[in-house]
């Protein structure tokens, strides 16, 4: 097969999968990782897909890739972002934890701590957390998103609006270079903003592929993080704002 052949089959996968990893690549074509990471860069040269750790994939201002895609996606940097933040919890610290493939990886870093208190709307968080028997776990009540355990809605801001927390622990699908935070499902949204405005820090954690990522529904602004966790500096104009509002800035 020609690349150019390669290339339009390999759009193809990705546009029906939203994201595809390098491995799936070598066996459905049967030729080198090489072969296929030089496919994938020449792809995102000319701007049709996004590459990351481990694959590519694209973006959709509607849609989130599916959530077993998004476990794997820069998992590497997911994990070292991981254990950046939780270096800055101590034992005894109460915090809420949103929806999403990184802090559930923050969730399996925290288990090296002691005596936490959490509230979450992430049922995977939940189960992750609960192995530990000095933690107290706590979820909100609400509508429960069968494609990834979220649990959203009207309920869960009620719920969420009990509390005042010392930490908001926040993953995000995307950040705008104005510093927008985004993601894709309103009732998300709406149970994050409650958590940030209940937490006397807040701690964003993105990889590197947050920025300028987009999706269609504005969370906030980076300007209400205390912390921004990251694996590769921000765009200049991210950084810019960081600095600006006196956001400590971690790049592991």
């Amino acid at each position: 097969m020609s690349q150019n052949r390669r290339l339009d089959h390999i759009m193809e996968i990705i546009e029906r999968s939203g994201f595809v990893t390098t491995e799936q690549l070598v066996e459905h074509f049967q030729v080198t990782p090489q072969t296929i990471r030089r496919d994938l860069n020449e792809l995102a040269k000319q701007n049709k897909l996004r590459r990351h750790h481990g694959g590519a994939g694209i973006d959709s201002s509607t849609v989130n890739a599916a959530y077993q895609d998004r476990k794997i996606m820069n998992l590497e940097a997911k994990e070292r972002i991981a254990k950046s933040l939780v270096e800055h919890i101590p034992d005894g610290s109460s915090m809420f934890i949103n929806i999403g493939t990184t802090t559930e990886t923050i969730a399996r870093a925290l288990l090296a701590k002691h005596d936490l208190r959490v509230v979450t709307n992430n049922l995977h968080v939940a189960s992750i957390l609960s192995a530990r028997e000095d933690f107290h776990i706590i979820i909100a009540g609400g509508e429960v998103r069968n494609r990834d355990g979220g649990i959203v809605g009207e309920a869960a801001v009620d719920f969420i609006n009990q509390f005042k927390m010392d930490f908001g622990i926040i993953g995000i699908s995307g950040i705008d270079n104005d510093g927008s935070l985004l993601d894709f499902d309103y009732r998300e949204v709406r149970v994050a903003q409650s958590i940030i405005s209940n937490s006397s820090q807040v701690l964003l954690a993105a990889d590197h592929s947050k920025f300028g990522r987009n999706a269609m529904v504005r969370l906030g602004s980076i300007e209400q993080a205390d912390h921004v966790f990251t694996d590769a500096r921000p765009p200049r104009a991210i950084a810019q704002i960081l600095n600006s509002h006196n956001i400590a800035l971690h790049i592991v």
